[in-house]
C-alpha cells in the first residue's frame, strides 16, 4: 500500500509540476503545491518514504518540465520543505524553531539565486536592479509569503488528518 501511494502521489507531482511549464504563474505556484503532496506521504508512510518520492519527482522533473525556475524551486526547497517542518515541528522551543525555518528558506532563496545566476544563466545585474534595494524588498516580501505558506501547510497537515488519515484508517480496519 505504501509503495502504491508513493507511485500515485510521485505521479501527481510530476504532473504539477509539468503544468508550471502550461500556467503562466505555475513557476512558484506548482512547485508548493506538488511540495504540499509530501505531508500525506510523511502522515501514511513516513519521513522516510516521503523523501524518496522527493527524490523521484524532482528527478522526473528535471528531465520533462520545461520550466527549469520551478525545477529549481521544488529541487531546492518546496519538495522537501514539508518532510523537514514535520521535523523541525518537533523542537520544543517555538522560537528556535521559527528561526530555523526563516534560516533555512533564506539558504534556499541563496542558492536558488546563485543556481538561477550559474545553472540558467540568469544575468547577476538582474538581482541587483535599483541598487540592491529592490533585492531586499523583493527578499522581505518572499519571507511574508513563506510564513503565509507555512501557516497553509499547517492547516492543510490538519485537514489532511481529519478528513483523509483517519477515514482511511477507518477503511483499512473494516477489510
Amino acid at each position: 500500500m505504501r509503495l502504491a501511494l508513493c507511485g500515485i502521489v510521485t505521479a501527481l507531482g510530476t504532473v504539477l509540476m509539468l503544468m508550471a511549464g502550461i500556467i503562466t504563474v505555475g513557476t512558484y505556484t506548482f512547485p508548493a503545491l506538488a511540495g504540499m503532496l509530501g505531508i500525506a506521504i510523511v502522515i501514511e508512510a513516513g519521513a522516510r518514504w516521503a523523501w524518496m518520492v522527493y527524490a523521484a519527482v524532482s528527478l522526473l522533473s528535471a528531465f520533462l518540465v520545461g520550466d527549469k525556475e520551478a525545477v529549481l524551486l521544488f529541487v531546492l526547497f518546496f519538495g522537501y520543505y514539508p518532510i523537514l517542518k514535520s521535523h523541525l515541528e518537533q523542537i520544543p522551543r517555538k522560537a528556535l524553531v521559527w528561526t530555523l525555518k526563516f534560516l533555512l528558506f533564506n539558504a534556499a532563496v541563496f542558492v536558488t539565486a546563485l543556481a538561477a545566476i550559474f545553472v540558467l544563466q540568469v544575468p547577476p545585474e538582474s538581482f541587483l536592479a535599483g541598487g540592491g534595494l529592490l533585492a531586499a524588498v523583493f527578499l522581505l516580501a518572499a519571507n511574508a509569503v513563506f510564513w503565509v505558506y507555512d501557516f497553509i501547510l499547517s492547516g492543510f497537515v490538519v485537514l489532511y488528518y481529519q478528513r483523509f488519515h483517519l477515514a482511511l484508517e477507518k477503511w483499512m480496519k473494516r477489510k
